[in-house]
């Protein structure tokens, strides 16, 4: 049995279609795609043993200034009785599990799931709890992400007391929150040429998601440059003459999240372009006549770029556009 069966139209041409082993490889690889990856399965749920539960009334007996907290979350909005699944119905024991042992013996810390430092279960298991409701969508990869090795889902988001407007998280906003740990990349925005997260325009989230993606650097496309097309639609293509470095990566002229040059370009042109370029054709040389010279500044140098002849770097489809000149 083949992977292909040839078949052939009314028009007489062949054309081959997968086979039954083709059908079979191409399902057995969307599985393995689709699988978590090895070792990073979900741990189990703390559970309490001989622990059942007692409601949140008898809670509210002893943590009445909890419930105030969470009443202006969005957490109070979904447990009870206005509850999706059986679970968010037991309000507290939702997330902290049955409490009749906790009941008993209050300074036990085994008896109850707490999200402290004072925590006997460990981060994943902490987190195995909340994955029990926000397991899909944007969490979907959340096993295994370069976040998850290092943090819980409590290192960014309070239950109870969130300082953003959106989100429940520990800043006001999202990039107070990132600056705790990626704070060259925050810094970054306070470049003068700079994505427009401080203005509001943007969100780290924008580009990124931090719970986990099959991609690099967490960003939400499948590429870097299709992360850019979203935006910048322009310079997407496809293009008759298309510049090889641009295809590659954005990356390779641009950063990301600031810089003190134009048009957040790496290093200034021309400087920028001759690092591919031989520099022989277009001289870079601010002073060219040296200390026995004329002194006078190169006109293909001072007061300009590169990108002023070749206006359309990122690709020309004009049929004569071979240096992207037009």
């Amino acid at each position: 049995m083949s992977l292909h069966r040839d078949r052939r139209d009314r028009a007489g041409r062949t054309w081959r279609s997968p086979g039954v082993l083709g059908l079979l490889a191409a399902a057995a690889l969307l599985g393995a795609l689709g699988a978590p990856l090895a070792g990073a399965a979900a741990p189990d749920v703390p559970k309490i043993v001989d622990a059942t539960y007692v409601g949140a009334d008898t809670c509210k007996g002893c943590h009445e200034d909890q419930f105030k907290k969470l009443d202006a979350t969005l957490h109070s909005r979904v447990l009870g009785q206005r509850g999706r699944t059986a679970l968010q119905g037991h309000v507290c024991e939702s997330c902290h599990g049955p409490g009749s042992k906790h009941l008993e013996d209050q300074a036990n810390p085994a008896n109850i799931i707490r999200f402290s430092k004072t925590s006997v279960q460990s981060t994943a298991q902490r987190d195995a709890v909340c994955l029990q409701c926000h397991q899909r969508g944007k969490r979907m990869f959340w096993q295994g992400s370069a976040h998850e090795g290092v943090n819980s889902c409590t290192t960014c988001h309070s239950v109870k007391s969130p300082q953003s407007a959106a989100g429940q998280l520990k800043a006001k906003d999202q990039l107070s929150l990132c600056r705790t740990c990626h704070a060259t990349a925050v810094a970054q925005q306070w470049n003068w040429s700079h994505m427009p997260i401080r203005e509001g325009k943007l969100q780290c989230s924008s580009c990124h998601n931090v719970h986990g993606t099959v991609t690099e650097k967490l960003i939400v496309d499948n590429s870097i440059n299709e992360n850019c097309y979203r935006c910048h639609l322009d310079k997407r293509g496809p293009f008759l003459w298309e510049h090889a470095p641009v295809r590659e990566s954005c990356l390779n002229c641009h950063k990301a999240h600031g810089s003190n040059n134009i048009r957040l370009l790496r290093i200034r042109e021309p400087r920028l372009c001759q690092q591919c370029h031989n520099e022989n054709r277009h001289p870079s040389t601010a002073f060219p006549g040296g200390a026995g010279g004329t002194g006078f500044g190169d006109r293909r140098i001072l007061g300009r770029s590169c990108a002023l002849g070749h206006s359309n770097i990122h690709g020309s489809n004009h049929p004569s556009g071979f240096a992207f000149t037009r």
